[in-house]
C-alpha cells in the first residue's frame, strides 16, 4: 500500500478496509516519517511502540459518521482496542503514537484527540512535534491546543470592570461584616482595587491581544485574573452582543477546523458530555502521561463547600429580584427565605463542624494549642511560627455522618436545589429575549451575568450536600467524607468534601466505555513489575479490549548510571534522628557536584530545613549553588541553574514532588540525583485513608494494594530525572535504606531501570548489590 515514487510513502487516496491494510497503513507512515523528518532515527523501541499500536488499533472497524446533531452510540465490547504503552525514557513516545495514530484517523476521516498531564508536553507537541510531522506526511493536517473558558477573558466582564464599574466586582462580597477591612487596611483594599482597575484597562487597550490570558507579556494572577475570566454560568454564548469577538468562541472554532486537537486531561475529563470537544467515541483518543488519569479523576469528581462565608447570601434575593424584575418574571419560590434558610444551615453546619474540629488533634496544633510548632527559620516568636499540618483534616469513618448532622446537610441540599432551579429558569428566559429581541441582547448578558455570579456557588453546596447524604449500595465502597480547616491571613477557614473512592470505577464508566479506539502511554505504567497497579487505578483492568506492552528504554542503565542506597543509622520511621542524620550525609554529599545536581525531598518542612542549614553555620559556603523550589518561578529557576552550569559553575536545584517528574535536565545539567526519603503519600490524605479503611473491612491489605505500588511509580519518576539522553552519566543517591532492605523496597526495586546497584554503609564503603 503505497506511491509508486515513494515504496515507504502510504497511499491516503482511499479508506484502507480491513486490519491488515491499516496496520499497514499505520505502520509505513511511521517508517516514512522516521526515514525524512530532520534529526530522527531508527530505534528499536520506538518501532517496537509504533507497530503495537498499529496492530492494535487497526481492529476498529469505524461506523459510518454521524449525522449532525445524531448522537454516536457507544461502543459496545469487542469493537473497542485501546493499547497501553509502557515506553522507558528515550523511546520517543509522541512520535510513535503520532505518526501512527495521525495517518490512521486522516485516512479514515476521523479527528486524533492528544490528552496530556503537563503544560510542557503540550508545548511539545504544538511547538515542535506536529509541524514537524505534518511538513513530512502526504495529507497536512491542521492542528489546535485547546484550552478551558478560564483561559480567556470574557470581553463583556473586561468592558465593564476597566471602566471601574464596582457593583459588578464587589471587593468584600465574600466578607461578614465583622471580618471587613477598616482603617489603613481597608485604604490598602481600594488601593489594590484602583491597580486591578489599572490592570484591566491596560489589558482592553491591547489592541493585538486575542484574549488568552498565556499571550500576555505578563499573565496576571488568579485573583486579577478571576473577574475578568469567561466562565460558563456567566455566559449567554451566541446571545452575547461580545459574541462575534469573543476569544473561547473564536478558539472554539479553530478547534472545530482542527484534525489533531491537544488537550489536558483535567479539561478532557470535566468536558465529557459538554460537547466542548469532539465526542470521545468518533476519535482516536491519546492519553500520554497516562498514569495520572487516575487522579486526575478523583479530583474531578471531588466536590466541596465552603462554610464560612456567606456574606454573599445575602445579596442573591436582590440580585434575582433585580434580574426577574427587569424580564417581568416572577420567581416561583420565595427567593429571599431559601437564602436565608440556605445561610443557616450552613452557619449551622459550620458550628458544629468546628466543634468537632476543635479536639481534633490537627486543629490543635494548627491553632498552637499543643505541641507541633516551632518559629519559622529558627528564629524568636517574633518572626513568625511554622506548623507541622498545613491544614486540619477531620474524616468521616466510613463515610457516616453523625446521625443529628443529617437534617442540616439535607436543608443545604433541599434549599440549594431550590435556589438553582429559579437560576435555570430566570436563565432559560434571559436565552429567550435576547434571541428574540436582538437590540437588547447586551442587557440580557449583563442581567445573565449577574445572576451567574452565584451559581457556581450553590451549584458546590447542593453537590457536596447531595455527596454527604448519599449511602452506598450493598457491596459497594461508600464515599470519603471530610471536613477540612486551616487559617488564611488570621481568618479560620472550614470546608466540606466527598468524592467517591476508586478512580478505576469513575473513568470505566465516564470515560472507557465511551472510547472506540485509544493509546494509554507513560513511562511509569509499570510498577514493582507489573501494569496492574495503573489498570485498575485507571479503570483498565480485566478489560478484554485492552493490549499492553512493555518496551524498553535505549539507554544502558548499568553502564550510564549508578543507583546508591545510604544505610543510615537512623530509621526513617524516626523522623527527627532521621532527618537530622540525612541531612548531615547530604550536605557532605553536596560538595561532590561539579556540574548540576537535583536534591527531591518529600515535604516542604523538611526542604525548608535543609535550607536553613545552607543559611547559617558549616554549609553556609553552599547557599549560592542552591536554588529553592518556590524562590521563584520554575521556569525562573530552570533558567538560573542552567545558566550556571553552561558558566562551570556548580547549580543545585532543591525540589519537592512537582520537580521529580517532567523535568528534563540532560547531560551536565543534573550528573546527580539526591532522594531524600522514599516518596510515600502524606498519611493524613483523607482519600487515601477512607480507601485503606475500605480495602480492610474487605480483609485486604492496602499497604501491598495501594501505597507500595504508588509510591514505586513516584520513584520511578524521580530517579528517571538521571539519564535524559544516551551519552548522559548520573548517579542516584537514595538515603532511604528501607528500598533494600524491606521486601517492599525489593518489589519498588522491580519496577526501577537497570542501574548498577550500590549499597552505602556509615564508614562511606561501596558495595555492589545484585539485582
Amino acid at each position: 500500500m503505497s506511491t509508486p515514487d515513494d515504496p515507504t510513502l502510504p497511499d491516503f487516496s482511499a479508506p484502507p478496509s480491513g486490519p491488515l491494510a491499516r496496520e499497514a497503513l499505520a505502520l509505513g507512515a511511521f517508517d516514512h516519517v522516521v526515514g525524512r523528518m530532520s534529526g530522527f532515527r531508527v530505534r528499536e523501541g520506538q518501532r517496537e511502540m509504533a507497530a503495537h499500536i498499529a496492530a492494535t488499533l487497526s481492529t476498529v472497524d469505524w461506523p459510518p459518521k454521524p449525522e449532525k446533531g445524531e448522537v454516536v452510540p457507544d461502543p459496545a465490547p469487542g469493537e473497542r482496542a485501546i493499547a497501553v504503552v509502557q515506553a522507558g525514557t528515550g523511546v520517543g513516545k509522541s512520535a510513535a503514537y503520532a505518526s501512527t495514530v495521525i495517518p490512521l484517523a486522516l485516512a479514515q476521516n476521523r479527528r486524533v484527540i492528544i490528552s496530556t498531564a503537563t503544560v510542557a508536553l503540550q508545548e511539545q507537541l504544538i511547538a515542535k512535534d506536529l509541524p514537524a510531522l505534518s511538513a513530512v506526511l502526504p495529507q497536512p493536517f491542521a492542528f489546535a491546543l485547546a484550552k478551558g473558558r478560564g483561559r480567556y477573558v470574557c470581553r463583556l466582564k473586561l468592558d465593564q470592570l476597566a471602566g471601574g464599574d464596582a457593583a459588578s466586582a464587589d471587593l468584600f462580597g465574600d466578607t461578614e461584616p465583622d471580618d471587613k477591612p477598616k482603617g489603613d487596611a481597608l485604604e490598602r483594599a481600594w488601593a489594590e482595587q484602583s491597580r486591578l482597575y489599572t490592570l484591566w484597562g491596560q489589558m482592553l487597550d491591547q489592541g493585538d491581544w486575542d484574549g488568552d490570558r498565556d499571550r500576555l507579556d505578563e499573565p496576571p494572577g488568579a485573583e486579577q485574573w478571576s473577574p475578568v475570566a469567561a466562565e460558563r454560568h456567566t455566559c449567554t454564548a451566541r446571545h452575547c452582543p461580545s459574541y462575534n469577538g469573543c476569544s473561547y468562541y473564536q478558539a472554539r472554532n479553530r478547534l472545530a477546523q482542527a484534525q489533531v486537537i491537544v488537550v489536558n486531561h483535567d479539561l478532557l475529563l470535566s468536558t465529557l458530555g459538554l460537547h466542548a470537544l469532539p465526542d470521545p467515541s468518533d476519535c482516536y483518543v491519546v492519553f500520554d502521561e497516562a498514569h495520572h488519569l487516575g487522579a486526575v479523576a478523583q479530583g474531578q469528581f471531588t466536590e466541596s463547600m465552603d462554610l464560612m462565608r456567606g456574606g454573599w447570601l445575602d445579596k442573591l434575593p436582590r440580585a434575582v429580584a433585580d434580574v426577574a424584575g427587569a424580564i417581568g418574571h416572577t420567581p416561583g419560590a420565595d427567593v429571599a427565605t431559601l437564602a436565608r434558610e440556605l445561610k443557616a444551615a450552613q452557619g449551622e453546619l459550620a458550628r458544629v463542624a468546628m466543634a468537632r474540629l476543635s479536639e481534633s488533634p490537627d486543629w490543635l496544633a494548627l491553632t498552637g494549642k499543643q505541641a507541633g510548632l516551632r518559629p519559622r527559620n529558627g528564629r524568636d516568636g517574633g518572626a513568625g511560627f511554622e506548623f507541622n499540618v498545613p491544614n486540619a483534616t477531620e474524616r468521616f469513618e466510613n463515610g457516616q455522618l453523625p446521625p443529628d448532622w443529617t437534617e442540616t446537610v439535607a436543608q443545604i441540599a433541599s434549599r440549594a436545589t431550590a435556589l438553582l432551579k429559579e437560576f435555570e429558569t430566570l436563565a432559560a428566559q434571559l436565552k429567550v429575549l435576547a434571541r428574540d429581541e436582538p437590540g437588547d441582547a447586551a442587557r440580557c448578558a449583563q442581567l445573565y451575568s449577574r445572576i451567574g455570579t452565584f451559581a457556581p456557588r450553590v451549584q458546590h453546596m447542593a453537590a457536596t450536600a447531595d455527596l454527604w447524604l448519599q449511602q452506598p449500595a450493598e457491596g459497594q465502597a461508600p464515599l470519603a467524607k471530610w471536613l477540612e480547616a486551616g487559617i488564611q491571613n488570621g481568618l479560620v477557614t472550614l470546608s466540606a468534601h466527598a468524592c467517591p473512592l476508586n478512580p478505576g470505577s469513575l473513568l470505566r464508566g465516564q470515560l472507557w466505555r465511551k472510547v472506540r479506539a485509544a493509546v494509554a502511554t507513560s513511562a511509569s505504567l509499570v510498577t514493582c513489575g507489573s501494569f496492574d497497579h495503573f489498570l485498575h487505578e485507571s479503570g483498565l483492568a480485566f478489560d478484554d479490549d485492552v493490549q499492553v506492552r512493555e518496551v524498553q528504554s535505549p539507554f544502558d542503565h548499568a553502564q550510564q548510571g549508578r543507583l546508591v542506597v545510604v544505610q543510615t543509622q537512623a530509621d526513617p520511621k524516626d523522623v527527627e534522628g532521621y532527618s537530622r542524620e540525612m541531612l548531615d550525609l547530604l550536605m557532605d554529599d553536596l560538595r561532590q557536584v561539579r556540574r548540576g545536581a537535583l536534591v527531591l525531598f518529600t515535604s516542604k518542612a523538611l526542604m525548608r530545613r535543609a535550607q536553613d542549614l545552607l543559611e547559617r553555620g558549616l554549609h553556609s559556603d553552599l547557599r549560592e549553588q542552591v536554588q529553592v523550589q518556590g524562590e521563584a518561578s520554575r521556569t525562573q529557576l530552570l533558567r538560573k541553574h542552567a545558566d550556571r552550569v553552561a558558566a562551570g559553575e556548580v547549580s543545585i536545584l532543591f525540589g519537592l514532588q512537582s520537580f521529580g517528574e517532567g523535568l528534563d535536565l540532560p547531560g551536565e545539567l543534573c550528573e546527580w540525583v539526591f532522594i531524600t526519603k522514599l516518596p510515600f503519600a502524606s498519611p493524613s490524605d483523607p482519600v487515601g485513608q477512607a480507601r485503606a479503611d475500605w480495602l480492610k473491612a474487605q480483609g485486604r491489605d492496602p499497604f501491598s494494594e495501594l501505597v507500595v505500588p504508588a509510591t514505586g511509580a513516584r520513584l520511578l519518576q524521580w530517579t528517571g530525572r538521571a539519564l535524559r539522553t544516551e551519552t548522559d552519566e548520573a548517579v542516584v543517591v537514595c538515603y532511604d535504606a528501607r528500598l533494600l532492605r524491606q521486601s517492599y523496597g525489593r518489589r519498588m526495586l522491580k519496577g526501577l531501570p537497570p542501574y548498577r546497584l550500590q549499597r552505602r554503609d556509615s564508614a562511606g564503603m561501596l558495595t555492589d548489590v545484585a539485582r
